[in-house]
């Protein structure tokens, strides 16, 4: 019984952390992918050092992870690309996390480990522990 118990509550969170991080990304993302350079810069200090269209792409794929933490999913579909939009946007944290390491951008650094943790997690509960199985 507790076994249930445990399982309902690791997938109850998996869902809020999902929620949240796809969330938290997708604002991000948009951010990014939308606004002109001028505004970014203000938010991004290092925005002004980096092509644009790598902005762009970092932006795009921050919303793509986040539908992906989410709409599979939700609509139990192909559920193993919630895994995999995890790992990845683990990976776009863990560069980032050099990036700001190599401009000796230390405080960025906190936030980046946190979220490769929350992602990687959300990746392992999603695949090991509470699984999302497709429909049939």
């Amino acid at each position: 019984m507790t076994t249930q118990k445990s399982n309902k509550a690791i997938h109850i969170a998996l869902w809020i952390a999902q929620g949240l991080v796809a969330i938290m990304f997708g604002m991000a993302g948009f951010m990014k992918a939308t606004q002109p350079l001028e505004l970014l810069t203000e938010s991004l200090p290092w925005a002004s050092d980096v092509p644009l269209e790598l902005i762009r792409v970092i932006g795009v794929s921050e919303i793509l992870g986040g539908l992906g933490l989410l709409i599979p999913s939700i609509f139990r579909f192909k559920t193993f690309l919630t895994v995999w939009a995890a790992v990845c946007l683990a990976l776009v944290m863990g560069l980032a996390a050099g990036f700001h390491l190599l401009r000796g951008e230390f405080s960025a650094i906190g936030m980046n480990a946190l979220l490769v943790g929350i992602a990687l997690w959300i990746a392992w509960g999603r695949s090991k522990k509470a699984p999302i199985m497709a429909k049939s």
